[in-house]
């Protein structure tokens, strides 16, 4: 059985959506849940819940990380041996193998930091990356990186491509998954310097590179994986839903204050504004993945609700089913080989 350790204290409204989701979930994946976090307020919720037939237990962590935690504070806290903190006690699980993936929707800087210093980096791998799917017009596609990693070199989104194609794959189901390059033009010597330099590494790639796209190809569904530095997809996963939350907004608006006839128009359309509102729903994708650590960790909105959690926690076992994290090591080994030729591999760090 698939064990997923649930940051309980992660959720903005914790522990009671966490809680929820993940009874959901156990019920519906037939997956073991580790609840991590504080027993005084985990439990109380628990013992209102049915949870009769499924796998469920609590680990204690007396403490939590938040937004206020920042700077050489929360490095303390995260790497620290014997922190007492949900999100390093959940961690932990995963790297001593009592767990298969860990799931939060906590601070996602604490998050990374925590995952980072606990888990180490995969072989090969300089930075590891976020990889959320977005809704596009012919159903999704991977961005990666959305904000893990501001400034990168070149070397850095080749990585980035190559986890973020594996993902897809694996997670995803897209077969030879079309890899695209984030981008101010389609023509390829368009861009800014990280852009133009990263192509060459791309196009020597045994990725099905697809070539420069810009905001309306990876909306329009034209790649499956968008490859980008962290500031810039950061900008385009926050602009995304601010644009999705307007639009809904104003249809929301002008239905209310249009009379008797729109109202009556906007209930005739509700079923088709709900499919759109499921569309726009970061919680339809449940949580990103954090691509390049040492283990798999999930990490989704702070505003997650029960649906958000439970559908975190299906992504979390897709991957851990689809087996992820080996076919990430394996597809780096790969590129370490392919970038040192004359030597065994063995003693190649990037």
């Amino acid at each position: 059985m698939t064990r997923i350790v649930v940051d309980a204290m992660g959720s903005d409204d914790h522990p009671t959506p966490d809680i929820e989701g993940s009874l959901s979930a156990a019920r519906e994946y037939g997956v073991e849940i580790v609840l991590v976090g504080d027993e005084a307020l985990i439990n109380p919720v628990l013992t209102t819940r049915q949870t009769s037939g499924i796998s469920i237990r609590v680990v204690h962590a007396p403490e939590m990380l938040t937004m206020e935690d920042k700077g050489e504070e929360l490095a303390l806290k995260a790497r620290h041996k014997d922190a007492n903190n949900s999100m390093a006690i959940g961690i932990d699980l995963v790297k001593k193998g009592e767990a298969d993936a860990f799931v939060t929707a906590g601070n996602t800087g604490a998050a990374m930091l925590t995952a980072l210093f606990r888990l180490g980096r995969m072989r090969g791998v300089d930075r590891p990356a976020l990889a959320p799917s977005f809704p596009t017009a012919t159903g999704s596609s991977v961005v990666i990186d959305i904000g893990a990693n501001p400034d990168c070199k070149p070397e850095n989104l080749l990585q980035f491509a190559i986890m973020g194609s594996v993902y897809a794959e694996k997670v995803r189901g897209v077969k030879l998954p079309k890899v695209g390059l984030v981008s101010n033009g389609e023509e390829e010597g368009k861009g800014n310097e990280l852009v133009r330099s990263t192509t060459p590494l791309l196009k020597k790639s045994e990725l099905n590179y697809y070539g420069n796209v810009e905001g309306k190809e990876v909306i329009g569904g034209v790649v499956d994986v968008a490859v980008t530095d962290g500031f810039t997809g950061n900008i385009i996963l926050k602009t995304s839903e601010a644009v999705a939350k307007l639009i809904v907004d104003n249809i929301r608006t002008a239905i209310k204050s249009g009379g008797p006839l729109a109202l009556l128009g906007g209930a005739l359309v509700r079923p088709a504004l709900g499919k759109v509102k499921r569309l726009l729903d970061p919680g339809e994708y449940g949580a990103a993945p954090l691509l390049g650590v040492n283990g798999l960790v999930f990490i989704g909105h702070g505003r997650s609700d029960a649906f958000a959690i439970k559908n975190a926690i299906r992504v979390a076992r897709d991957a851990v089913d689809s087996g992820l994290l080996s076919a990430l090591k394996l597809a780096i080994e790969e590129n370490l080989k392919s970038q040192n030729p004359k030597t065994d591999g063995g003693n190649n760090l990037l």
